[in-house]
């Protein structure tokens, strides 16, 4: 970056002259009610994206970053304003999504006076961002965006916060410096001669990679898909890591975990080794597991496992997968490994037609029609409900080359997918956007359906209606608690459907022809519209192998040991 020395009427002009040198060209938030960061957003030219909750509006950014690589910037007010925010501040945190927080803060000579919304956000919001500070002095104010900028991106991304008191909103800021570019970030990596990584790889007879959220944006020259090819690995991902590999590939077999399919569990649990690509092995990603060999490559020391043996590497994900190609020399694989991967792929593929077809279960359906109706490179944006996890399962609605997938964190959430949806479709111009949420997780986030129709998303939300929380009500319904006392959920089916002029609404009965509601929905997204469809379903529509539930995840399984009865439902 580079500029003329310059002089600012305040803070925030200064943070936004930084902005549009740094290349943002969209914020995200509800600011101060002093509304001076509007007046330094219109000044310089930057869209402001007007949430009507900051819960919503951090989401909306975490989803930005997650789906363009780059930063996201959100602005917020103070107070409670500032504790809105954490849930989003959470999801960023362990999504490690980079977004940059801008927050208004009590002055410093009003600070210790029971003053306006006075709150000591630095102790509130350090334990969820990598890097907080507070600048007190104007003069400081330059240094320190530019410190929070690349705190947000380098080694492991994830959210930062910054403080501009309110004495600073109309204190002239003078910037001394020219803007400096960006710090480089080197990704280069080489394998030294005796790696026990590289070792393990070409000892391993049954291979297995497994693709975390660590390697998204690290794969768009396919070097994973490289690496499966030349070792003969069958190829995983969580959740999280979810529309890294081109799910076309022949070798790709699901999620691993709490989604793994039991086609392919057969070859998980016989794998020797797995090669864990930008994973924290979160208990979501590998319960049932067992204890193979476990070679972890990561951005982070710090998220690295500690529960499985095998060799570690610290790097860039991408540049590791590229070094593993060139060192893994001839495949070890047993050739009886290929043929079993692939015969676990047919029976995937055969068991989605199947749920397709007539008679098949109705979310199933749904989804099938979906595949058939959006484009290839649409970006699937999830929650994780009951019945919304149909989404999860491989091949129900694949991920192929240039598709994108948007799902919360282990933390789950609600509302995550729902409100991600509008920095999603902003991140990803000209494309389909479909929010695949519940109907509990809709409510809480729909107050935010006129900014998406202000800022001309087009999203398609397809909000699956139980009548409420429908986890917690079959827990419930298992444990025998009398849903007049206990209930999640309630009987009245979807709301009703108004005439509405700015959102295209539309109930679709996933039991008939779906074709022609999902046309006329997607014709109002074509117009940048926000496009609701009502899905009615039941308890009993939960995806396969989530209808028995323990309040826990099971202890690990031993080999052999093929039952499907999983946890609380949460994911990595």
């Amino acid at each position: 970056m580079s500029g003329p020395v310059r002089a600012y009427p305040g803070a925030w002009h200064a943070v936004a002259d930084f902005l549009v040198a740094a290349g943002v060209d969209t914020v995200f938030g509800l600011p101060s009610d002093d509304l001076l960061l509007l007046a330094a957003v219109r000044d310089h030219g930057l869209r402001m994206v007007l949430c009507r909750d900051q819960r919503n509006a951090a989401f909306a950014a975490t989803g930005y970053a997650l789906q363009s690589g780059r930063p996201a910037v959100l602005a917020v007010g103070k107070g409670p304003a500032v504790t809105n925010a954490l849930t989003g501040l959470l999801e960023a945190s362990c999504s490690a999504a980079p977004v940059l927080v801008l927050a208004s803060g009590t002055a410093a000579h009003a600070r210790g006076t029971a003053a306006f919304q006075e709150l000591d956000q630095l102790s509130v919001v350090r334990p969820l961002v990598g890097w907080a500070e507070r600048v007190d002095h104007p003069d400081r104010v330059p240094g320190a965006v530019e410190h929070a900028w690349t705190a947000a991106v380098a080694g492991r991304p994830g959210p930062v916060y910054l403080e501009l008191p309110d004495h600073l909103g109309t204190a002239p800021v003078e910037r001394t410096l020219p803007w400096s570019s960006p710090a480089e970030v080197s990704t280069a990596f080489r394998f030294e001669r005796d790696s026990a990584a590289v070792a393990a790889l070409r000892a391993a007879r049954r291979p297995v990679l497994l693709v975390g959220g660590g390697a998204r944006h690290r794969n768009a020259d396919r070097r994973v898909e490289r690496l499966a090819d030349r070792t003969g690995a069958a190829v995983f991902t969580t959740a999280s890591g979810r529309g890294t590999v081109d799910e076309a590939h022949p070798r790709f077999l699901g999620l691993s975990g709490l989604y793994l399919r039991p086609a392919a569990e057969k070859v998980w649990h016989d794998a020797d080794l797995v090669v864990a690509l930008g994973s924290r092995l979160e208990e979501t990603a590998v319960f049932g597991a067992g204890v193979p060999t476990v070679l972890q490559v990561n951005i982070d020391a710090c998220d690295l496992s500690a529960s499985f043996p095998g060799p570690r590497i610290v790097g860039d994900v991408g540049a590791v997968v590229a070094a593993l190609d060139e060192a893994a020399g001839g495949a070890a694989v047993e050739p009886e490994w290929g043929e079993r991967v692939d015969a676990a792929r047919a029976e995937l593929d055969a068991e989605a037609r199947t749920a397709a077809g007539p008679g098949g279960p109705p979310v199933a359906r749904l989804l099938a029609a979906l595949d058939r109706a959006l484009p290839t490179d649409r970006v699937l944006v999830q929650e994780n409900g009951l019945t919304d996890m149909w989404s999860y399962l491989f091949p129900y609605l694949p991920c192929r080359a240039g598709a994108g997938s948007i799902v919360p964190s282990e933390q789950t959430s609600l509302g995550f997918g729902a409100a991600a949806a509008t920095g999603v479709a902003i991140a990803a111009p000209g494309r389909r956007v479909v929010a695949f949420v519940g109907d509990g997780a809709f409510a809480l986030t729909s107050a935010d359906l006129v900014t998406g129709h202000r800022e001309r998303t087009g999203v398609l939300y397809v909000v699956l209606c139980n009548g409420g929380y429908g986890w917690l009500q079959s827990q419930a319904d298992q444990r025998g608690l009398e849903r007049d006392r206990f209930g999640f959920v309630t009987d009245a089916g979807p709301p009703p459907v108004p005439a509405d002029p700015t959102v295209h609404r539309a109930t679709l009965d996933p039991r008939g022809d779906a074709a022609p509601v999902l046309a006329a929905a997607l014709a109002a997204c074509a117009q940048g519209r926000t496009a609701v469809l009502y899905v009615p379903v039941d308890l009993t529509d939960a995806p396969p192998g989530l209808s028995e539930v323990d309040g826990d995840f099971p202890a690990p399984r031993s080999e052999g040991d093929h039952d499907r009865t999983p946890g609380n439902g949460e994911h990595v």
